[in-house]
């Protein structure tokens, strides 16, 4: 895995998963602020580290770049956030120079000293400083690939296997089976898919099997599993209480991204907008599949709302005052306390009657209802019906999912809220009028 960003390719796959093949290379390039050239050589790139990992694309999937790019989601269960982990390319010197320490440190134990008198032992490849060997040491302790063991220096650092070494191959394949179940059903799944993509690592190397999906569970929002990454982040951020710094494109701007400025000779204002702010929570939405952050600039600034999937160059920034970070969490927490999402609009109290489905042994809908309803609760019960009733800080946010309970469901109060169902289902009946 390599220290730097991806933002780029993450909103070309984006592009790529929603549009599904509808752009072709000028649209692509014009939405990502990119020229085609650009665009070319970052599908190029993708579509060779694809070729290497994905083994389920056919000869005629390989004919040009962007149809390999497609994601067959019935025939696989690994997903495009792998896909970018592998992407995030190494300097040869880089991954030369890491691998030999991994070498070595899977041999026997080491110390930094001892690291360094391995590279100058052996003529071959570059031999790194010790404030080099020291970064490298600590990048790959932070990843969770070496351990550090003493309490003062010499630190000895050794190879972080020994939970993979005291398994049996029944006790691996048992976790990698829940890991893999886990992975496509919870949230966040991100951590899930680097798991288990390191427990095949080591099932590969002790049972020399080919395939290991013994499931077929999903992910249901696939071109959302790009945010996640972008989400544990801002999560890290909150635990750390720390600002996040990141360039800004709203859902509403014809563009996802910009080229970056590494050129003096062409540089040009990005259509993005900078922001600077406290992370204060990070809320996810099951019905349409999106993260949302809620942040702040200053303690007595306004609330700020942001889709993470219009972040892009997310850094982590200086560190809030805990007091004063505090009394935002308060703050917001109250303000969304009886949110449906992260509406922060007047309270208004919803009832619902839901009518329970005919002829069948049990009431799919008040299950539904029970499982989703959030802190509503259910008021009255005939054999029929129910009322539902809520409490939530406006009803733009619950209207769609009213709205998917179609004719099983009437709202009874507020009357402005009834009034616009009536409205939306007598424009319904005008388009099954007799033609």
């Amino acid at each position: 895995m390599a220290r730097e960003g991806f933002d780029k390719e993450m909103q070309l796959l984006r592009l790529m998963f929603l549009t599904a093949g509808a752009y072709n290379r000028q649209q692509l390039a014009q939405r990502l602020g990119i020229s085609v050239h650009t665009l070319d050589k970052t599908v190029k790139k993708l579509k060779e580290i694809q070729s290497t990992i994905y083994q389920y694309v056919t000869d005629e999937e390989k004919k040009g770049y962007y149809t390999q790019l497609r994601y067959n989601h019935f025939a696989v269960t690994d997903n495009f956030l792998m896909f970018l982990y592998h992407a995030k390319s190494l300097k040869e010197s880089e991954v030369e120079r890491l691998s030999r320490l991994l070498e070595q440190l899977s041999q026997q134990p080491c110390s930094t000293k001892e690291l360094l008198d391995c590279f100058l032992s052996t003529p071959t490849g570059e031999v790194p400083d010790e404030k080099t060997l020291r970064q490298d040491l600590k990048y790959l302790e932070e990843l969770g690939v070496i351990q550090k063991s003493g309490e003062a220096r010499p630190f000895v650092y050794s190879f972080a296997q020994d939970l993979w070494n005291c398994l049996t191959e029944d006790e691996l394949l048992d976790l990698h089976d829940f890991i893999d179940i886990m992975a496509n059903t919870q949230l966040p799944a991100v951590p899930g898919y680097f798991l288990r993509h390191k427990t095949q690592r080591f099932l590969d190397r002790r049972l020399q099997r080919e395939d290991w999906q013994a499931f077929l569970f999903k992910y249901h929002f696939v071109s959302r599993i790009l945010d996640e990454q972008q989400a544990l982040i801002l999560a890290a951020a909150i635990t750390k209480q720390q600002m996040v710094e990141f360039c800004y494109f709203t859902p509403k701007r014809s563009k996802f991204y910009d080229s970056q400025n590494t050129n003096p000779a062409f540089q040009r204002d990005s259509s993005g907008k900078p922001q600077n702010v406290y992370p204060l929570r990070v809320i996810f939405d099951h019905q349409y599949g999106r993260w949302y952050l809620l942040a702040q600039e200053s303690e007595n600034g306004p609330l700020k709302k942001y889709r993470v999937e219009g972040m892009t160059q997310l850094a982590l920034g200086k560190q809030a005052h805990p007091d004063a970070f505090a009394r935002m969490r308060e703050r917001v927490d109250k303000q969304i306390q009886t949110s449906w999402l992260i509406d922060t609009g007047d309270p208004v109290t919803i009832r619902l009657r839901f009518f329970h489905p005919k002829h069948t042994p049990h009431s799919f809908i008040k299950e539904r209802v029970e499982a989703q309803g959030q802190w509503g609760s259910i008021t009255e019960e005939t054999r029929d019906n129910f009322v539902y009733e809520i409490t939530v800080n406006g009803t733009q946010e619950i209207t769609p999912w009213i709205r998917s309970f179609g004719s099983s469901c009437e709202v009874l109060a507020p009357a402005f809220l009834r009034r616009q169902f009536q409205k939306e289902w007598e424009e319904l009946l005008a388009y099954y009028e007799s033609v």
